[in-house]
Order: C-alpha cells, then sequence, then structure tokens
C-alpha cells in the first residue's frame, strides 16, 4: 500500500467506517495490515511529533533531544498500544464470543480501528489540541462497532459490549504504555 492508498483508506474508515471495513472484508488479506497501514501510521505519527517539537519551540540544542524523546514516546506507545490491544481483543473475543485462536484477524481488526488515535497523533504532534483530542478519541467506538459487525462477525446480541469493551481496550493500551514509558524516562534520566 503506497501512501496515497494508506490516507484514503484512513480517511474512509473515519469518514465511512461502514463501507471501509466492507472493502477491508472483501480484500481478507488480514497479515498485510501491519506492514501496508500500521507501520507507516506510527511512522507518521512519530514524523509528525518530531517535527511539532521544533514549533515555536526556543530551547536551542536540547530541542533535539527532546523531539527524539518524543518521537520515541509516541513510537513506543503506539507499537506496543497495538500488539497489546490485539492479544487483548483476542482474549475478549475467546471470553465473550468463545471464538477461537485469531491472532491475524484482531491484528487487523485492532490496526484499522486505531485509526482515529494514528490522526489524531499526527494533528496533535503538530498543534495542541489535548483535551479535544479524548473527545474525539471517542469516535474510536462507532469505527469499532462497525468492524466488530462486518470484519468480526459479531452477533448483534454481543455487538455493543463487545464493542464497549474492545473501544476501551484501543484507546487505553497506547495511552497506557505511553504512561509507563514517561515514568520510565523520567526516572531513567
Amino acid at each position: 500500500m503506497n501512501y496515497k492508498e494508506l490516507f484514503n483508506r484512513a480517511a474512509l474508515l473515519i469518514s465511512s467506517p461502514l463501507k471501509a471495513w466492507n472493502e477491508i472484508e472483501t480484500e481478507g488479506n488480514e497479515k498485510k495490515v501491519i506492514s501496508d497501514f500500521v507501520y507507516p501510521m506510527i511512522g507518521l505519527c512519530g514524523l509528525s511529533v518530531f517535527i511539532g517539537t521544533f514549533i515555536g519551540n526556543t530551547a536551542g540544542v536540547s530541542a533535539f533531544h527532546v523531539a527524539m524523546t518524543r518521537c520515541c514516546a509516541i513510537f513506543v506507545s503506539l507499537f506496543g498500544g497495538f500488539f497489546l490491544a490485539s492479544y487483548l481483543t483476542n482474549l475478549l473475543g475467546k471470553q465473550l464470543l468463545g471464538r477461537e485462536d485469531e491472532k491475524e484477524l484482531n491484528q487487523q481488526f485492532v490496526g484499522y480501528a486505531m485509526v482515529v488515535t494514528f490522526v489524531l497523533d499526527i494533528i496533535t504532534g503538530l498543534f495542541s489540541i489535548s483535551i479535544l483530542r479524548w473527545i474525539l478519541q471517542f469516535y474510536t467506538v462507532l469505527v469499532v462497532y462497525e468492524g466488530a459487525r462486518t470484519l468480526m462477525g459479531v452477533k448483534e446480541k454481543e455487538l455493543t459490549r463487545y464493542s464497549l469493551i474492545a473501544s476501551l481496550i484501543i484507546i487505553v493500551c497506547p495511552s497506557l504504555i505511553a504512561v509507563i514509558f514517561d515514568k520510565l524516562s523520567l526516572i531513567l534520566n
């Protein structure tokens, strides 16, 4: 997937989640989500944070150190958050729905469902909209709901509960890892 397709996929997931999930389901390529969507989006988030650190910064030489630290923090939080959320979503499917181990399907689901997180991290890397970011993050619930219904095939009876728990996992995991990384950074500095 090139960057034009990457931006089109992200825009479609945000603007019309049902249509995007239908396209993703018909493609059926579970293994390519990491290399074609998740890693490039994490890279764009890191680049955005790196560039955003220099905007309006008068710290001089130490700005580069701050930029690299922030870039590493966003990379670690999104990378670790993706894999942790995929693992927990897989467990959720086993516990709540009685499914078998579906690691690749859950990675595909979580990778595309994190689109709101990725886009908001790209924007907040350049502009400070912290409070608005947390409000907009809850749009993830709609993206997850449509993905759970379409891609994951969750039945109507469990759809709302599964979607809310999966959304919470997808929103909280990167934030949790970011907090842990920040605490460790302070301790190690």
